[in-house]
């Protein structure tokens, strides 16, 4: 029992040692001047935290409803009145599916956490949102960085044939699709949410397997686009709420 113990917190120490490291060395190390790209137009995305995941949402607008018509055919109703951000998450299927509150938490989904689950991509709407709360961490990209941003987030849905295919709900405004890759603790919601952050210009630590590690990396080396909003985001996040 003594060894089992020490061997789970060596790997608990290790776990955090890895974590602090990954969010000192930024990826990439070298971008693009903002000066060399085409007729940039500033673009509002958020980052939308809870203690352990992170979401990215981005701007309903006509271009956006366009690119992501298919969820449409799925349920998600993008031309909703209310509805001003899509909401975009990667996660683990079992934990993902059967947590929709901590009230639901049970062992089996986050065993699968803790090893090796299939993944889902969450879609869901939301209304106006305070980008003053401690759980939104607001940004600034360009247009040409938001295309490149979409475009994972894209291909982060798998298909069939073409189509993509919905795989459950939390209520009427979201939807759960089946996604690409694998999800484990190392490699998680948050690493995804890092990756994408990177497609869109911005630099984040070589690992974030936290929210709290995700947004120090933002406000470590992105010094032009942070605010008092990425120091609040460090403080220990709210679930965001869809209308």
């Amino acid at each position: 029992m003594k060894k089992l113990l020490a061997g789970l917190l060596g790997l608990i120490l290790l776990f955090v040692i890895a974590g602090a490291v990954g969010t000192f060395i930024p990826v990439p190390f070298a971008t693009e001047p903002l000066s060399n790209r085409i007729e940039p137009t500033p673009q509002r995305i958020l980052v939308l935290s809870n203690p352990i995941h992170t979401d990215i949402a981005i701007k309903l607008d006509p271009y956006l409803i366009a690119q992501f018509g298919f969820l449409e055919e799925a349920g998600v109703l993008l031309q909703h009145p209310d509805a001003q951000w899509l909401i975009f998450g990667w996660g683990g299927r079992s934990f993902y599916l059967e947590t929709p509150t901590w009230a639901d938490l049970k062992p089996m989904p986050v065993l699968r956490a803790l090893t090796v689950d299939q993944s889902v991509m969450h879609v869901d709407l939301a209304g106006a949102i305070d980008e003053t709360q401690d759980w939104v961490t607001p940004l600034t990209i360009d247009n040409e960085e938001l295309r490149y941003l979409l475009e994972f987030i894209d291909a982060s849905f798998a298909r069939t044939d073409g189509k993509v295919k919905a795989v459950g709900s939390y209520g009427e405004f979201d939807r759960f699709f089946e996604a690409n890759g694998s999800f484990n603790a190392l490699f998680g919601c948050n690493t995804w949410t890092a990756e994408a952050l990177r497609m869109a210009g911005l630099k984040t630590g070589l690992w974030n397997p936290l929210p709290q590690s995700l947004a120090l990396s933002l406000r470590l080396f992105n010094p032009d686009n942070t605010s008092e909003a990425l120091t609040e985001a460090l403080k220990l996040p709210h679930n965001p709420a869809s209308f």
